[in-house]
């Protein structure tokens, strides 16, 4: 008899909804592995714009931050004339902040106080307005971060279960994150037409409808958005506060690419400083959690699983549990933690560092920007196809409207129609791109593709997506056997 069987399986964790992207990255794996063993493609290497990983897509790390991790690992470099002065000197500051000046010792489990102390600085050099260390909390990375804080929300059974309102569509690994945590997703829909913009009447009707099936007790924004993006000006960001303070929703803030804003006459405004710019009495009471990670689009450092999120108007009595949560992780990774602390304090001017890390970080948003205009002019070009233009973030969004053909070949295969175009284009252009997925209305297909990687890789997949799809809406691609 077995220990264990699917009967003892967690039922939460049993009715977590398969995702659509494992099964084109397992799907990706096999054809890198086919070629390796010299399978015949028409294509030589399978190109991932399916996920921002901007180092494994061939973009340049930036070379101050690398440099002050090697130190900090190996301090015997403390000594070697090859690296900047100022690198050394951010190197030895941040082994002080470690316990027995030494990366491989645990930390607390909300984070290194140093590095704490180093976000409340950028925060409040950000906003203008006031952030103190102890309400910020270090994580393995922003989406751990997330689920700590749903964590807290969870509670009730059956119609009063915690809701948490989410956008449609929204990161695709968000659902398995609040539906891991126990919660009910209450998703409102993003005006397409209109960039994807947060409307408040979709808000409304969101929560009306959720009412009797939950109890909606938060609301999770991303900003600028994942994947569409689209940027809140401010206006829209007072009406989604306003939202939230009438209704008493905890506002979660995801704020990952704050660095990445290149839409004409568009900048990055943090929720904090709307809400404090706004009535005093919002400014008091309206309870906040934002989000950043070293995942951002200037850093990139996914690897080195580190963000944080900073909790505002929180109850203190609730927030001994946010660090009480975080004692199970023991602490996050040291050396993310230190990259956390150089990319909210880079090199400033007159360090030896700087010019090199202007040049880095600006080549690498250039190119976002040079990317974005480039895939909204291309895309929109290709029959049945249209892409609102990306003011920021890392993603577009494009909308395909498919041929009868392939809508009706995804029913009888039990997928969605994008999610076999993204099969399709992978098995005959090695092109991995995300689909739409969950939480848009069933009658709209999307793709979701990353534009955080090399202008000439954009251009290759550019060039082979729109041959496929060309072939597609001819009726000459391969069919998928049923």
């Amino acid at each position: 008899m077995k220990m264990t069987s699917l009967q003892h399986v967690n039922p939460t964790v049993r009715g977590m909804r398969d995702s659509p992207q494992t099964m084109l990255q397992n799907l990706a794996e096999r054809i890198r592995k086919d070629i390796s063993l010299g399978a015949q493609k028409p294509f030589k290497k399978v190109i991932d714009v399916s996920s921002g990983d901007p180092h494994r897509a061939d973009l340049r790390h930036v070379s101050f931050l690398r440099q002050v991790l090697a130190v900090c690992v190996h301090p015997q470099l403390l000594e070697d004339k090859c690296f900047p002065l100022d690198v050394k000197i951010r190197a030895q500051k941040l082994l002080e902040a470690c316990d027995g000046a030494s990366v491989g010792s645990y930390t607390a489990s909300s984070g290194l106080r140093h590095v704490r102390q180093s976000i409340a600085e950028f925060i409040k050099r950000r906003d203008g307005v006031p952030s103190y260390a102890q309400n910020i909390f270090i994580s393995a990375g922003s989406q751990r971060a997330i689920m700590i804080a749903v964590k807290l929300l969870a509670s009730g059974e059956g119609n009063t279960r915690t809701g948490v309102l989410i956008p449609a569509p929204c990161p695709h690994m968000l659902y398995n994150v609040l539906e891991e945590a126990g919660l009910v997703l209450v998703p409102y829909q993003l005006t397409e037409e209109k960039g994807w913009a947060v409307d408040l009447d979709k808000l409304h009707q969101a929560l009306k409808a959720a009412r009797g099936n939950c109890e909606p007790r938060a609301i999770y924004i991303s900003n600028p958005g994942n994947p569409t993006g689209h940027v809140q000006d401010r206006k829209s960001i007072e009406e989604v506060i306003q939202f939230a303070a009438a209704e008493r929703l905890l506002l979660l803030a995801d704020e990952v690419y704050q660095d990445s804003v290149y839409g004409k006459d568009r900048e990055f405004i943090s929720y904090k400083k709307v809400l404090f710019e706004m009535d005093r009495e919002l400014a008091e009471t309206v309870q906040l959690i934002s989000f950043h990670s070293i995942s951002s689009t200037c850093i990139g450092e996914c690897g080195l699983r580190a963000g944080y999120m900073e909790v505002v108007n929180m109850d203190p009595e609730v927030i001994y549990y946010f660090d009480n949560t975080l004692c199970g992780d023991i602490s996050t990774p040291v050396t993310g933690q230190l990259a956390l602390d150089l990319m909210v304090n880079p090199p400033q001017p007159g360090d030896s560092s700087y010019d090199t890390y202007i040049q880095e970080t600006f080549f690498t948003l250039a190119t976002m920007s040079r990317n974005a205009q480039l895939v909204h002019e291309l895309l929109n070009k290709l029959p049945g196809v249209r892409c609102q233009p990306a003011l920021g973030g890392i993603y577009v969004f494009p909308r395909l409207h498919l041929p009868c053909g392939i809508k009706a070949q995804a029913k009888l295969l039990g997928l969605k129609a994008d999610v076999l175009y993204c099969q399709k284009l992978l098995e005959e252009e090695g092109v991995l791109a995300g689909a739409g997925e969950h939480g848009e209305m069933t009658d709209s297909f999307h793709l979701r593709l990353c534009i955080l990687v090399p202008h000439d890789t954009l251009v290759e997949v550019l060039a082979r997506l729109a041959s496929f799809h060309c072939r597609l809406m001819d009726g000459t691609v391969t069919p998928t056997a049923v």
